[in-house]
């Protein structure tokens, strides 16, 4: 039974506060508790009245039963980072257009509460990526849903990665970044860099070259039980790593190691919703361009 709900999102457009205000109608009317999150509060100050304090993320004293995220895939990406280990389902309402992550389209909102509250829906846990490194990075939440990423800071010189998997030396790539996504990642920066679609519950990860500078570079896959380190040099002596959509610079003589991440991102998916059928509409596959 749904008794407390979190509500996540970004600045809402005027086209989608009527929405939003239908989601807040329904929820009372079933009598459930709602607590918006601080930023929700900060971006959304003349809509997001409510006598229950904000809150910052999930702890153990505060754990509602779903998070809503509003807005699109970049949205559930901030969501991740307030629920982090606590598994937190989340049902990704998008404002916008259709994602891959936020499938339940605004207009369709009435429709998807009630299979909601009739439990007509499953959890879609998608493996995440955990970053290790000697030294303390991305305030305790060095986790990410989609990909970890190593990127030249700025406009500099391409950066120099040398690559150990499971303690292996793999490989040494000169390129302007250097990427490890899950199967959630595939279809984001990790396939706008030529990587493969990998479909969402497949044990892999994918390293993702980004502007190799040798031609002989290929992304490659790798299972999800590896440990991937780095040891990376840069001209200028830093270079930034990246968790989705957190950016931090790193000095170069920083070592990183990337692990499957401990706990998972629950998604929830209403009867219907179907991850090929998004994929695609997303892709236009299917369709004869030629005309």
């Amino acid at each position: 039974m749904i008794r407390t709900v979190a509500i996540h999102a970004r600045t809402l457009s005027e086209e989608s506060i009527p929405h939003f205000q239908s989601l807040l109608k329904y929820l009372k009317e079933k009598g459930v508790s709602i607590h918006f999150s601080q930023r929700f509060v900060v971006d959304n100050p003349d809509i997001s009245a409510t006598p229950l304090a904000p809150f910052n993320e999930i702890t153990n004293d505060f754990q509602p039963d779903i998070l809503f995220s509003l807005g699109g895939d970049g949205t559930i990406l901030d969501a991740i980072t307030l629920i982090g280990r606590f598994e937190t389902p989340i049902l990704g309402i998008n404002m916008g257009r259709l994602g891959f992550l936020a499938t339940i389209a605004k207009d369709t909102l009435k429709h998807t509460l009630d299979l909601l509250f009739a439990n007509k829906y499953h959890l879609d846990r998608r493996t995440m990526v955990s970053l290790q490194a000697d030294t303390p990075l991305f305030d305790g939440k060095a986790f990410a849903l989609n990909e970890f990423s190593i990127l030249r800071k700025d406009t500099s010189s391409m950066i120099v990665a040398k690559t150990f998997l499971n303690g292996e030396y793999l490989n040494t790539y000169w390129a302007d970044g250097l990427m490890v996504s899950t199967p959630t990642g595939s279809t984001g920066y990790s396939l706008s860099c030529g990587g493969p679609i990998i479909l969402p519950h497949t044990h892999n990860f994918v390293i993702t070259p980004v502007s190799p500078h040798n031609l002989n570079i290929r992304p490659l896959i790798v299972p999800d039980t590896s440990e991937l380190a780095f040891e990376v040099e840069s001209r200028h002596g830093d270079y930034l790593v990246s968790l989705d959509s957190r950016s931090q610079t790193v000095e170069a003589n920083t070592r990183l190691t990337i692990v499957k991440a401990g706990f998972s991102a629950n998604l929830i998916r209403i009867e219907g919703d179907n991850f090929i059928e998004t994929l695609r509409n997303k892709l236009s596959w299917g369709l004869d361009k030629r005309n």
